[in-house]
């Protein structure tokens, strides 16, 4: 039988009741799935079914098949990546967002979510220190926003004929970063057409931050300069005063992506470690990666947002409000035509949790991290690689007579092959080593420790000399 509409209260009734149990027995399932590659596939028909199937059955098969299949992003032992962590206030707001099934696209298409997006664009800005004057549009990720960003430095740099008459027969164009910016950069670069040779990575200094000096040395041909603030790899951070001073004698537009680590700028006694912010011409941070937001929803400030609208925009007779001309329309400053109301997740989340609550949280969560970083440097064979940043830092085991290298990757293959925590590795100065970043919405001080008993348990498992020092 197929699910009519109004079928839909009991369906969501027992979605919402799968979920909440789902969110109170998470710290029980291994964080990582822990299948096989083709293991799921396998359990999928090869071909699409010819006629209806019960509701009763789908909702079957997709508790048999996808919760084992799936690595946990709100368990509170994930220490991998920087996580996509989601409040639950704001997951109700997806559900919404999700009933209403809008396409956002243009102000009269929605004019609730353009105007809560302008808000809460505004509210973040507040927020976060950013002074009066920008402005910004809710993106789907930070890639997306980069991309932004490129795209209108080579615009920029052109006099905006690229998108008239394209990039052949044009000067050669070079964006200048530092080698722990995020490979979405170069992705970004390919997509743009400027080419992967064309991106410059500057050195940096013993802290891996970009040295203003040797930025000033390699411009020799414009468009622009990528700073990071809380990089991917090892968490390091540009100094972006010195560095913006040197991008603007060359008149170069600058973008800094602060994905994970600008939203811990709530919090004002860390707001030095993007001091200079205000000189950017595009930041981007992800209140998706450490504020609760419900993936995707990453928000890019603009200093002024003409160069951008004028690189993105286009507006056909038919997306034309009639009667409106000087309407906001968020699709003109972004790729997608498309649009998801996002805002809408971040005023629940705001609202329920206020900035203090927010605050409260990154701040354990940073003074955890230090604590984890402390216990896991005095066990016996391991070394801190990376001191913490803010809330991330990294660090190598080494077994008796052992390769470092290889004695990491099997600690963390073992890791991860337990299940109880979730840890990544980076390659970091020839060095393999582990990524440990603590930032899950509701995790708490004693998922943290519990970790380092894990590493402690595990070394010792796979090197039984080992002491157990703390």
């Amino acid at each position: 039988m197929i699910m009519k509409r109004e079928d839909y209260y009991q369906w969501a009734e027992r979605a919402a009741r799968w979920g909440a149990e789902y969110l109170s027995t998470l710290e029980n399932r291994p964080v990582r799935a822990q299948n096989a590659p083709g293991e799921i596939a396998a359990l999928l028909p090869a071909a699409p079914p010819e006629h209806p199937e019960a509701m009763e059955t789908i909702f079957a098969d997709f508790e048999r098949i996808v919760p084992g299949g799936m690595t946990h992003w709100q368990h509170p032992r994930f220490f991998a990546y920087f996580p996509a962590s989601a409040a639950p206030v704001s997951m109700i707001a997806e559900n919404l967002t999700a009933v209403m099934a809008a396409q956002c696209m243009l102000w009269q298409t929605s004019p609730a979510a353009t105007e809560m997006e302008t808000r809460m664009v505004d509210w973040m800005r507040q927020a976060l220190g950013l002074p009066e004057g920008f402005q910004g549009v809710i993106q789907d990720t930070a890639t997306s926003a980069n991309l932004c960003a490129v795209l209108t430095m080579r615009e920029r740099a052109l006099g905006w004929r690229g998108i008239d008459s394209g990039m052949v027969g044009e000067k050669r164009l070079r964006i200048y970063a530092s080698p722990e910016t995020h490979s979405s950069i170069d992705k970004a670069i390919r997509i743009a057409g400027i080419g992967q040779q064309n991106l410059v990575m500057v050195a940096t200094d013993g802290e891996g931050a970009l040295d203003p000096e040797a930025l000033r040395e390699a411009i020799d041909v414009p468009a622009g300069v990528v700073l990071c603030v809380g990089g991917t790899s090892v968490g390091a951070s540009d100094r972006l005063r010195p560095a913006i001073e040197v991008a603007r004698e060359f008149g170069l537009y600058v973008h800094v992506d602060a994905a994970w680590a600008g939203s811990a700028m709530i919090c004002p006694e860390q707001r030095g470690l993007w001091d200079g912010v205000e000189g950017a011409d595009s930041v981007v941070f992800n209140p998706h990666k450490w504020l609760g937001a419900q993936f995707d929803c990453s928000i890019q400030f603009l200093a002024d947002p003409e160069p951008q609208v004028r690189t993105l925009g286009i507006r056909p007779d038919y997306l034309e409000t009639l009667g409106q001309t000087e309407i906001t329309n968020y699709s003109e400053w972004t790729i997608p035509l498309g649009r998801r109301f996002r805002a809408l997740k971040l005023w629940f989340l705001l609202r329920a949790h206020g900035l203090e609550d927010l605050r409260q949280r990154i701040r354990n969560h940073i003074t955890w991290a230090g604590e984890a970083a402390a216990a896991i440097a005095s066990l016996d064979g391991f070394r801190l690689i990376t001191d913490c940043r803010l809330s991330f830092f990294t660090f190598q085991y080494q077994a008796d007579g052992e390769d470092a290298n290889a004695a990491t990757e099997r600690l963390l293959r073992a890791v991860n092959d337990d299940g109880r925590i979730y840890l990544t590795h980076t390659i970091h100065e020839e060095q393999f080593v582990i990524r440990f970043q603590v930032g899950q919405f509701e995790c708490r001080r004693e998922d943290v420790l519990l970790a380092v008993d894990v590493l402690r348990e595990l070394a010792s498992g796979i090197n039984p000399r080992a002491r157990n020092g703390r």
